[in-house]
């Protein structure tokens, strides 16, 4: 089924016509993030809830996101995601001993799709976080079906084994990514962030 979805295009118009009920929309934010980075792209918020939805109805669209209260750009990114479309789900960076920011919002994202289970038929799951898998399994179990977003080489074996459809973000990018000329903020998760022989550098 997957071989038959065309390049640029999310779901078929035979898919788009399966029942996938109503939707709900999980963005780990900081891992689409790191994905964007890796595909050398920005991300057009608007254009991704429009083909996360695909024509379905969308119950929520949920964003998470670890936050720097002292970052005025982010917070007015984060003002604009809430005021298109998004629920955001924000929590204070935890500077690590090594001197990094990280904020884990593995939890919420996973306590939100049991906890909104009947109210929603498909779950659209936008992150490769294996930790995610347990969660995905458990809400499938309660009939839900789960189709995983992200990118192949940061997307864990074991979330692709227990969702029902998955999607390579390298596949959708061109109809997701931000144009030259977009009015769209530009989402930036902490103060500084750099690449070294493919591996992400957190600066604090």
């Amino acid at each position: 089924m997957l071989n038959n979805i065309n390049h640029g295009e999310l779901f078929t118009p035979e898919q788009v016509l399966e029942n996938r009920g109503r939707v709900a929309i999980f963005i780990d934010g900081s891992n689409l993030f790191y994905a964007a980075l890796q595909l050398g792209i920005e991300i057009d918020y608007t254009k991704l809830l429009c083909r996360l939805t695909a024509g379905s109805r969308l119950l929520r669209s949920f964003f998470y996101t670890g936050v720097d209260r002292t970052n005025e750009k982010q917070q007015g990114f984060l003002l604009w995601m809430r005021r298109n479309g998004y629920r955001v789900i924000a929590k204070d960076l935890v500077q690590l001993p090594d001197g990094s920011k990280k904020a884990n919002l593995d939890v919420e994202i996973a306590v939100d799709m049991m906890a909104l289970v009947g109210s929603y038929d498909t779950a659209v799951l936008v992150s490769g976080d294996g930790d995610l898998a347990y969660a995905v399994d458990s809400v499938s179990y309660r009939g839900v079906r789960v189709e995983v977003v992200s990118l192949r080489s940061m997307t864990s074996d074991s979330l692709i084994n227990v969702a029902d459809r998955y999607i390579d973000l390298e596949m959708i990018k061109e109809d997701i990514q931000k144009t030259p000329r977009s009015p769209n903020y530009t989402y930036r998760p902490l103060s500084g962030i750099s690449l070294i022989d493919g591996q992400i550098i957190e600066d604090s």
